[in-house]
């Protein structure tokens, strides 16, 4: 898709995601108090939203990263994930918090989840930037949430249109129409 063509408009701004992620930073350190925290970062989106977050919990933690890739290069998800990477130390007794750009189908982190819990953590959750409900395909709610959106297409803040766009801060929605 070349976005140049297309029609776009800011749906969040670097102030308001700054904003939200502080919060949600707040409650995961009130909530992971006295726990021994590892987050687990779904690469490739959500590595912008995941430093940003970690910063702004103040308690000790872990960082690791899953690849997972359900999309390619494609707007729309295949329905199929498969691991690239995997975590590279052993999760098991951690609390798990796993970290991901964006809950729409559900997919993805239904199954990152259930894989993750194969590795025996002490406990695991989920934590998104964007939560699309409409188009679950999965039961799952994401246990902490940036922003819910409409179905849109986004991009910037670590959402790419074929691997560009990532290092916007802010957060757009690309449609169809003339510009």
């Amino acid at each position: 898709m070349d976005i140049t063509t297309k029609k776009w408009e800011t749906m969040f701004t670097e102030e308001e995601i700054a904003s939200r992620i502080k919060e949600l930073g707040k409650q995961i350190e009130k909530d992971y108090k006295d726990k021994n925290l590892m987050v687990v970062a779904l690469l490739r989106g959500s590595f912008i939203f995941c430093a940003d977050l970690v910063r702004s919990i103040d308690l000790p933690l872990r960082v690791n990263f899953m690849t997972t890739s359900s999309y390619g290069n494609s707007e729309e998800s295949s329905g199929s994930v498969k691991v690239s990477s995997d975590v590279t130390v052993d999760i098991e007794g951690y609390d798990v918090l796993v970290v991901d750009d964006i809950t729409d189908t559900a997919t993805t982190m239904d199954f990152v989840l259930k894989y993750l819990k194969g590795k025996n953590p002490k406990s695991i959750k989920s934590c998104v930037l964007l939560d699309k409900p409409s188009r679950r395909k999965v039961e799952l709610e994401a246990d902490y949430v940036g922003f819910e959106v409409e179905d849109k297409f986004v991009v910037g803040y670590g959402f790419d249109c074929g691997d560009y766009f990532r290092n916007v801060p802010y957060i757009f929605n690309v449609t169809d129409e003339d510009r």
